[in-house]
């Protein structure tokens, strides 16, 4: 029986929900989860919720942490671990995945393992893989507890952005070129690979664009001007995943926007402007979290424009099966069209970041955003839906 049906005792109805904050992960984009998940516990409502800070490790370790968000901001350009703000150095948090209990268990070696309660919600703020891409929405569908954004396939989908475009042509989003190199193909014949990749610029022209398949913040990506350079993006971009991308420069402005489901179906955010970064060659991982480049919001568009790329951002959530929350990232060309660079089911969370910032200029308050997502999870059954 599903533990979402099973009769609630006196004290079950009593106490407040709890909210299970997750976050951390193996993912290269660490850091970046630790600063939103201290963004996100200043703002859930302590009089409404009661929270449990969850962090794991870059090998995985699921820890026991403080409530301390201050220990969670970025410091002297460097990012914060979970590592550092564990409770244990060898304590471990398991969650059970029988669904008729959503009891947590904390275990250290050679101690009796203690009970923590129930978890009634868990507010996953994992960017990447093994976090954002379905894994770890898999294991919460097994163990029968809700959980805040993407289900497991618009999860994995938003992932990986060769299925990404490929579901978005699919419906008749349209997308940029591009061409994608597995990893057994780069293995085998590098030589090929160049050779399809220098064919490719040939048609679509430098400079391109390296980037890893499944990795998010813009980490790992390469913006290269010629050949020469095509060997270290590769690189870099194979050290994030060994699968990678090649898109051509697409010449134009980028205009993003949020998506948040409402009672009556998702409704879209106020665009907002990413405008050109002197100091960067693109809108990179320093660029974004490091140097606090800043968009504009709203977007200075006609009035037809943002009706349209609203719409758009609407049709990318509901044709990869997107719930709760994505930020959806466009081109406007030069020949006035919107072209769709990738969606993110669960975008850059903290108070200055851009899906945050376009909901508060659409009347939704940090505050509000968060309460928002953590009571659709709750109303949200787990399971086929």
């Amino acid at each position: 029986m599903s533990s979402e049906n099973l009769p609630q005792s006196p004290e079950q109805q009593l106490r407040k929900p709890r909210v299970a904050v997750v976050f951390g992960g193996r993912s290269s984009e660490h850091g970046i989860s630790v600063v939103t998940a201290g963004a996100v516990l200043n703002a859930i409502d302590r009089t409404k919720y009661d929270v449990l800070p969850i962090g794991i490790t870059t090998d995985g370790r699921w820890a026991l942490t403080a409530d301390e968000p201050e220990r969670m901001a970025i410091a002297n350009r460097t990012m914060p671990d979970v590592a550092q703000l564990a409770e244990s150095e060898e304590g471990g948090v398991v969650l059970s995945v029988d669904p008729g209990s959503r009891e947590v268990v904390y275990t250290e070696p050679g101690a009796v393992p203690k009970a923590l309660g129930e978890v009634d919600v868990v507010f996953p703020v994992l960017h990447g893989p093994y976090g954002e891409d379905g894994t770890l929405q898999g294991l919460l569908e097994l163990s029968g507890v809700p959980y805040v954004g993407a289900g497991v396939l618009a999860s994995a989908v938003g992932q990986d952005k060769e299925y990404m475009k490929r579901v978005f042509t699919s419906f008749g989003l349209a997308v940029g070129p591009y061409l994608v190199v597995r990893p057994r193909e780069w293995d085998n014949d590098p030589t090929a690979v160049r050779k399809r990749i220098t064919g490719f610029a040939d048609e679509h022209g430098w400079p391109l664009f390296i980037k890893p398949a499944r990795a998010g913040s813009s980490i790992g990506i390469t913006k290269v001007e010629d050949a020469s350079g095509l060997d270290a993006a590769i690189e870099e971009a194979r050290r994030h995943d060994p699968k990678f991308l090649v898109e051509s420069l697409l010449r134009g402005r980028e205009i993003e926007c949020g998506v948040l489901e409402f009672e009556d179906g998702p409704r879209a955010s106020v665009p907002a402007e990413i405008p050109p970064v002197t100091a960067h060659d693109f809108y990179d991982f320093e660029a974004k979290y490091i140097d606090s480049a800043s968009g504009i919001v709203p977007a200075p568009l006609t009035d037809e424009q943002t009706a349209e790329v609203q719409r758009l951002a609407v049709e990318a959530f509901d044709a990869c099966s997107c719930e709760g929350l994505v930020r959806a990232d466009f081109f406007l060309t030069e020949d006035g069209g919107f072209v769709i660079n990738e969606i993110n089911t669960l975008p850059g969370f903290t108070p200055i970041s851009m899906y945050p910032r376009m909901w508060q200029e659409s009347g939704v308050s940090y505050q509000q955003l968060v309460d928002r997502l953590i009571q659709a999870a709750l109303n949200r059954p787990t399971g086929l839906r």
